[in-house]
């Protein structure tokens, strides 16, 4: 369990640090609420549309290998993002992220799901959501201050760093048990 926990401790931080900020970069490209409304229904569209066969393929390859494919590929969705220049850049990466975000649910609950600790299921959930919320909080609240010396580019960059980390901690550390 915990590497499971430092692995998505450096997932949800990311895009705990990420979401606020990026919402204010996406104001500053689409200058509408009506854009951002858009932007943000197609994330969370393609993340329905795609729920069903994550689940299929999650049945196949197991819940560590799509979190490690969801690591993997936010890290280089977070390397493009500070270049993004245009609205349809925006709708492109949204879609990209909702899909992204669907793996990362699904897989994250198979995972879950598949450490018996026999009727102590719940606590197992609650000590994971306890210590992967603590690292998300105290991250966004120090990224605040450290904007203050960064450009935004430099939080998607961190934040990048941090998706790579969370899926070299699955490849290291995961035993298939």
């Amino acid at each position: 369990m915990r590497w499971f926990v430092i692995s998505q401790s450096f997932a949800m931080t990311a895009a705990s640090v990420s979401f606020p900020f990026y919402l204010l970069f996406i104001q500053n490209i689409g200058r509408s609420f009506s854009s951002f409304g858009f932007a943000y229904g197609l994330f969370t569209l393609s993340a329905a549309l795609s729920h069903r066969v994550i689940g299929r393929l999650a049945d196949h390859s197991g819940g560590v290998r799509l979190l490690i494919l969801y690591a993997i590929g936010m890290s280089l969705v977070f390397l493009v993002i500070p270049s993004i220049t245009s609205i349809e850049m925006v709708y492109l990466i949204q879609m990209i992220l909702g899909i992204l975000g669907a793996l990362q649910k699904t897989s994250e609950k198979l995972v879950i799901s598949e450490m018996g600790h026999g009727d102590r299921k719940g606590a197992l959930i609650g000590h994971y959501h306890f210590w992967t919320s603590l690292c998300s909080s105290i991250a966004v609240m120090a990224t605040g201050y450290m904007l203050n010396y960064f450009t935004i580019g430099t939080i998607f960059y961190g934040c990048s760093l941090f998706f790579l980390a969370s899926g070299i901690c699955l490849i290291v550390y995961y035993d298939g048990k």
